[in-house]
């Protein structure tokens, strides 16, 4: 599947889900200073932000290390993002993170809430698509993590002025675009294969 910036930004933000992110970063900053928090919230998103910059350069040698193939990656790729699409439209009961006492570090909120498995696998696919065109994917991470960093940031606001039903609805909607998105990747990835087969 041949990606544009556009698409591969919408896809970056739909897998990250910084709506479905809002109530477990209010949960685990509730023991954390009113004004602290956006600092929280900036230290986490940049920390996610290196980790998955850092994947997104290692992880053609990481393919190669693991005898991976790109094919295998696309379908792979696609049934994950299916998963976490199916967990947005229809989130278990207890989806929030557990409480911390303190002030939380990488864990979890850096990590896995933005960059967990789905965001690593992700942007090792566009690379290993189109690495000649890195810095589009570097740029398309970029505005992610921004947009992540202001809706986390704003998310008290967001929930009193939009309300809990109106949050819950737009990620719902958004896990329905991730739903199509991960089937067109994983039938397009069938459709090489087949291909592959057919034609060796």
């Amino acid at each position: 599947m041949n990606y544009t910036f556009a698409s591969a930004t919408i896809l970056l933000i739909l897998i990250t889900d910084p709506i479905g992110n809002i109530p477990i970063f209010a949960n685990a900053l509730r023991h954390v200073a009113p004004e602290r928090r956006p600092w929280v919230i900036l230290r986490e998103v940049l920390i996610a932000f290196v980790l998955l910059l850092t994947f997104m350069f290692v992880g053609e040698g990481f393919l190669r290390m693991m005898n991976l193939s790109e094919l295998s990656l696309q379908i792979g790729g696609g049934v994950i993002l299916f998963l976490i699409a199916l967990r947005m439209i229809f989130p278990p009961p207890s989806a929030d993170a557990p409480e911390a006492a303190g002030e939380p570090l990488i864990v979890p909120l850096a990590i896995p809430a933005i960059a967990g498995p789905s965001a690593l696998a992700t942007v090792l696919l566009l690379v290993s698509q189109a690495p000649d065109r890195r810095t589009e994917w570097i740029g398309a991470l970029s505005i992610t993590m921004a947009v992540s960093a202001i809706i986390l940031v704003l998310a008290e606001r967001i929930q009193r002025i939009a309300g809990d039903r109106f949050v819950v609805a737009l990620e719902r909607l958004m896990g329905l675009v991730l739903v199509a998105m991960s089937i067109e990747m994983m039938l397009r990835g069938i459709k090489t294969f087949v291909m592959q087969l057919t034609h060796p």
